[in-house]
């Protein structure tokens, strides 16, 4: 069987075409694994992101507990050393997914990272400083789960005497029409 230059050059096309459908069908598999794999990795961590938001309210609350008991009778306080150990156990779970609390005390307000729940006003600090943590701010990997709420430092209103009533010291004077 003989084959016309045309033809050749059609079948070359064809197979071409077919290489070329063949690679990019190849490179689209790829990349819908690629994909699919990084879905289920996102969906793993918000599912722990979930999980872990939902304890760090407690853990809060048992860590605060915990720093009054240095006051308290011995009974209390080895009821404290096992409430400890476990509350590091909670820390170090937080810690195996990459949870960690961030520093704020003492550094500028970022509205990406705090939530500022009040300002005080002060010549002491400079203005936008972080004066004080009311409830720490959590980081899993880079990404925040929970702000830090905080009070920050701004500058004192400018001072400002009180407006003297007119006719204070003076009597008043009545005009007869």
């Amino acid at each position: 069987m003989t084959i016309n230059a045309c033809e050749w050059e059609h079948l070359k096309k064809e197979a071409h075409e077919f290489k070329d459908k063949y690679l990019r069908s190849i490179a689209e598999s790829e990349n819908l694994r690629k994909r699919l794999h990084k879905e289920r990795h996102d969906m793993t961590q918000m599912a722990v992101q979930s999980v872990v938001v939902d304890f760090l309210n407690p853990i809060d609350h048992m860590e605060n507990a915990l720093s009054y008991t240095d006051n308290m009778s011995d009974e209390v306080k080895n009821w404290a050393i096992g409430f400890k150990m476990i509350l590091n156990q909670f820390k170090e779970v937080l810690a195996n997914n990459d949870v960690h609390p961030f520093k704020s005390l003492g550094t500028p307000f970022d509205p990406h990272q705090h939530e500022a729940v009040e300002m005080i006003e002060t010549q002491d600090v400079s203005p936008g400083l972080v004066m004080e943590e009311n409830i720490k701010g959590y980081k899993m990997g880079s990404k925040i789960i929970r702000p830090a709420r905080v009070k920050v430092s701004k500058k004192p209103a400018p001072k400002t005497e009180a407006p003297s009533e007119k006719g204070e010291n003076q009597p008043e004077t009545t005009s007869n029409n």
